[in-house]
């Protein structure tokens, strides 16, 4: 996938537009976001570490996700998490390492709240052919009480990225795989040329959504959260 400009996203509370090095200033002055919070507050569950982390595909700024984590959750449910939302294709390996691909591994049973330091930077890694690489930090921890059931919550998100029909300039929602593949061409299509196109070795073209891992292995999507 091409390279783009960072991008701008959307609030998963209040969805309203917002940059993405703003995230955490508009969360702390967003009324669903805080309102969700103080609902939370009146449960009876006991209070933990909660992390606010930023994930962002390698290479690819204009995909990114803010999450807030449990503590006491484990990193097999981050991974869980990114697969459903941004990568799973063919079931490949996965793994965490601490800084770089190449630093020492992380093991998956660990849990968040024992890896996760003001700044401590972690990269994942799906599949070690055709590999998607995410780096994950830290932005900040509150002591609370989840506004979720389960052990991440999405915060934010990218919006999804433009892209142009290779033939006619208009909105593309398609991709032709074989342009990929054959021709080294990243063939973004609109409806209409995707019906046209003559490329079929490769079946039909694949929709266009919003995750870095389009247009890489037999990734097809949904690219919507997991709950």
């Amino acid at each position: 996938m091409p390279r783009g400009p960072q991008s701008k996203g959307h609030c998963a509370f209040c969805e309203r537009e917002i940059a993405k090095s703003g995230v955490a200033k508009h969360l702390s002055a967003c009324a669903q976001w805080q309102a969700a919070v103080a609902k939370a507050e009146q449960k009876k569950s006991e209070k933990e570490l909660l992390i606010h982390l930023r994930v962002q595909a390698d290479g690819l700024p204009q995909f990114w996700l803010d999450l807030e984590m449990r503590g006491s959750a484990t990193l097999k449910k981050l991974d869980q998490y990114l697969r459903a939302i941004w990568l799973e294709c063919c079931g490949h390996l996965s793994e965490f390492t601490a800084g770089s691909w190449s630093g020492p591994t992380v093991a998956m049973s660990r849990r968040a709240g024992n890896v996760f330091e003001p700044r401590t930077e972690l990269t994942h890694i799906y599949d070690f052919g055709t590999s998607s690489i995410t780096r994950i930090r830290t932005v900040g921890f509150r002591e609370g009480k989840p506004v979720s059931s389960h052990p991440i919550t999405l915060l934010a998100r990218n919006a999804m990225p433009a892209s142009e029909c290779m033939t006619c300039r208009q909105p593309a929602a398609w991709l032709c795989m074989e342009c990929v593949i054959e021709d080294g061409v990243w063939g973004t299509l609109c409806a209409e040329h995707a019906g046209e196109h003559p490329h079929r070795d490769y079946g039909d073209p694949v929709p266009l959504v919003n995750s870095p891992r389009v247009g890489m292995c037999g990734y097809t999507g949904p690219a919507d959260p997991p709950y």
